[in-house]
């Protein structure tokens, strides 16, 4: 049943040192089983081997953090006897392979790492990465991920609230699908995976074993190349409705004192969470596969332990509580088996058919794992690219038109409408804005939540884009008037086996820890993701970052929404007009050149704090964050948003129109204020230390640049609302 020992040529992903490693701590050689186990286990994917190093150095401690980095979720506390629990996860390569499935079982993923602690899921997000929509694939792609989320989402009945969706020639060969989770727990009430208990029961739950998935996490962790495709049995399938059954039946379990530990199986499965279960605790654990559920025959002790068939979980159950258990997941239509027990012997050991199929010492396999220290090049600086340097164009409201139309500001309507975001009808804030946001059920408190990251950045100087992607994310909280908590992150690059890529993610990283730092903005959370690559090119450096906060009353929140006439705009925050790395160089003056805006953390904090002070007194109630596109962006999103116009001044004297109209400096919101509190906001704001300037009104039915001919918000919205549903219907 163990198979025969492998040939030395036939590794399984491990490299020869890894191989020989996995002898000495076995004493002997592996047989196919015990090599398959070896092999995921120490996948970049599930060990974290050229990552840790540097995941090490980032913030992940505060006095509202319960649990950080380590477990299935990240856990915070948000007052009145709750937590939030949260991560982010990527799903890219099965993504790329099969769109619709290996989207919806990231969603699945994620779900049940929340759910898993505790939590009742009740917001999704996503962050999704496209090529170039000139690449044969790419509208394929689109299409298949968006019915993924939706169907996987919408059918479980959690409301997929936020996200963002770009396209790069970067992406071409290599999609990225992030998934973010945000579930609410009472914090007394939290589960973790550190089995206990020598002779304590083993339990499989949820739904049958098959063969899909089978070495999802060693294919996760290499590179694509020409017959990517070959690859598509290891991409999982997933059942949204026996994922329900599976939420609602672990939730009733918890709700007893019959759980000691318990574990999802994701990445690698069975293998994966026995073995960390095991390790967390200092215990053996011996398995049974003939006792696991199957719904293909003559599966084998490698195939079982290695499927990654969806909508399973792995518990320890206090002894004597089994049949409460079995009564629980029966009654929901589910599986229940016990499987294996705890151990003294440190050991995990595999039977089937009467044999011992694996015999591996757990804690070698685990703390003995690689951890390397791979060589980096720092990305060299690029050259500043000057506002001169980029043509004057002889219409604003003419680049402001081509911009919203552009791929990556157009509107994705078309991809959310897909999806429920109000079902549980906890949902304040919908998709399109700065942060979504959703009541904490029963309470007049919400959750802001929001992913960010710009690659763009990333790619022309990683400490820069690390830390503007942390930034971006508080700042897009801050906006709706929540004071934000922690970070998850999903770190998505190139092979690691080359220099600059690593350079890539070392910068970034100390970019994004600094960030975090100086804002009080731990990370909780996260997922690293390799090898997005094919044939040696790699992605644009992409560090999402996805992010929590909380309102601590609901009618004291913003929207970027302009909804009435007579208002004053406020730009809050400093503008040099920088045009490097700008969408407005790329998309008008055709320049994917110069260093990316810089970031100084203390006046991130500073103006946001100011902001926030604002909407949290009831003063301000219309605030939208200064990002992609500049200033002149910003305040279109906000009219399109509301459905009122505005008219915007002058710039200072001394800045280029367009460099202040589609500049991206940072640290920068317009709000819209009373006419009568203008002056006093003005006056609080320089004595706080925050530049602050009157910028226009609002009113009308168009836009209008001093000096430059209006755009009437009708055109404006044609063009930003139709690109993407034309893009997706011309195929």
């Amino acid at each position: 049943m163990s198979g025969a020992p492998p040939r030395p040529n036939d590794l399984m992903g491990l490299s020869e040192d890894e191989y020989d490693r996995a002898v000495a701590i076995l004493g002997r050689e592996p047989n196919i089983t015990e090599l398959g186990i070896f092999s995921v286990m120490w996948s970049e994917h599930c060990s974290y081997k050229s990552s840790r190093k540097w995941l090490e150095t980032l913030p992940t401690e505060a006095p509202w953090v319960i649990c950080g980095p380590g477990e299935n979720a990240g856990v915070i506390d948000i007052g009145d006897g709750l937590a939030a629990v949260f991560k982010m996860e990527s799903h890219n390569h099965p993504s790329f392979i099969e769109p619709y499935q290996g989207a919806a079982t990231g969603v699945g993923g994620i779900l049940r790492d929340v759910f898993t602690m505790g939590a009742r899921p009740v917001a999704n997000l996503n962050a999704l990465r496209f090529g170039s929509p000139e690449h044969p694939k790419t509208r394929h792609l689109v299409a298949g991920v968006v019915a993924g989320i939706g169907a996987y989402g919408n059918c479980i009945g959690v409301p997929t609230v936020g996200g963002e969706c770009n396209f790069h020639p970067s992406y071409n060969g290599n999609i990225l699908v992030n998934a973010m989770t945000v579930g609410i727990a009472p914090k007394d009430r939290i589960f973790y995976s550190a089995a206990s208990g020598v002779g304590n029961a083993v339990v499989y739950v949820g739904s049958k074993t098959g063969r899909d998935g089978i070495h999802g996490a060693t294919m996760a962790s290499a590179e694509f190349d020409d017959d990517s495709d070959a690859k598509r049995p290891t991409v999982q399938v997933g059942d949204p409705f026996t994922e329900k059954l599976l939420l609602e039946a672990c939730l009733e379990l918890m709700a007893t004192d019959a759980i000691i530990a318990i574990q999802d199986m994701g990445a690698a499965g069975l293998t994966c969470s026995s073995v960390e279960m095991a390790d967390k605790g200092r215990v053996g654990i011996s398995l049974d596969l003939d006792a696991v559920p199957r719904r293909e025959s003559g599966m084998s002790a490698y195939e079982i332990m290695l499927s990654e068939s969806q909508e399973r979980m792995l518990m320890v159950l206090k002894r004597g509580r089994e049949s409460q258990a079995r009564a629980v997941f029966e009654k929901w239509g589910l599986d229940f088996a016990i499987v294996g027990a705890l151990t003294d012997t440190g050991r995990l050991v595999i039977e089937q058919a009467g044999e011992v199929a694996a015999d591996i010492p757990v804690a070698p396999l685990v703390d003995e794992a690689p951890r390397y220290e791979r060589p980096w090049t720092p990305v060299p600086p690029p050259a500043t690219l000057a506002a001169a340097d980029v043509p004057q164009p002889e219409s604003l409201s003419g680049c402001l038109e081509r911009l919203l139309a552009s791929p990556d500001l157009c509107a994705k309507r078309w991809v959310w409408e897909q999806y429920d975001h109000m079902v549980m009808a906890d949902t304040v804030q919908r998709p399109g804005g700065d942060a979504a946001v959703v009541r904490v059920h029963g309470a007049n408190k919400g959750l802001a939540m929001t992913v960010d990251c710009t690659p763009r950045y990333c790619a022309a100087d990683p400490k820069t884009g690390g830390a503007q992607a942390v930034a971006e994310a508080w700042r897009n909280l801050t906006a709706a008037g929540a004071r934000p908590l922690a970070v998850t992150d999903c770190l998505n690059f190139g092979s690691p086996e080359r220099a600059e890529v690593m350079g890539q993610f070392v910068g970034c990283i100390e970019g994004l820890g600094a960030a975090c730092a100086a804002l009080d903005f731990p990370v909780v959370s996260g997922n690293v993701s390799f090898y997005n690559e094919t044939n040696g090119r790699a992605v644009q450096p992409t560090p999402a970052i996805g992010a929590v906060g909380i309102i601590a009353d609901l009618d004291r929140m913003a929207t970027p929404a302009l909804d009435a006439p007579g208002e004053t705009l406020i730009l809050v925050g400093d503008t040099a007009g920088h045009l490097g790395a700008s969408l407005f160089a790329r998309e008008i003056a055709g320049l994917e050149a110069g260093a990316p805006p810089p970031v100084d953390l203390a006046a991130e904090r500073r103006n946001g704090d100011f902001v926030r002070g604002l909407i949290e007194a009831g003063r301000v109630g219309t605030c939208h964050d200064v990002s992609d596109g500049g200033l002149y962006v910003a305040v279109a999103e906000m009219a399109l948003a509301g459905g009122v116009g505005a008219t915007l001044e002058a710039p200072p004297e001394g800045v280029a129109p367009h460099a202040w109209f589609f500049g991206e400096d940072q640290a920068r919101y317009v709000i819209a204020a009373n006419a009568r509190d203008v002056a006093a906001i003005l006056v609080e704001a320089e004595t706080a230390g925050v530049p602050a300037r009157t910028i226009g009104r609002t009113g009308g039915a168009a836009l209008t640049a001093s000096g430059d001919d209006p755009i009437s918000l009708a055109q404006l919205r044609g063009a930003h609302e139709g690109w993407l549903p034309g893009y997706m219907s011309s195929g």
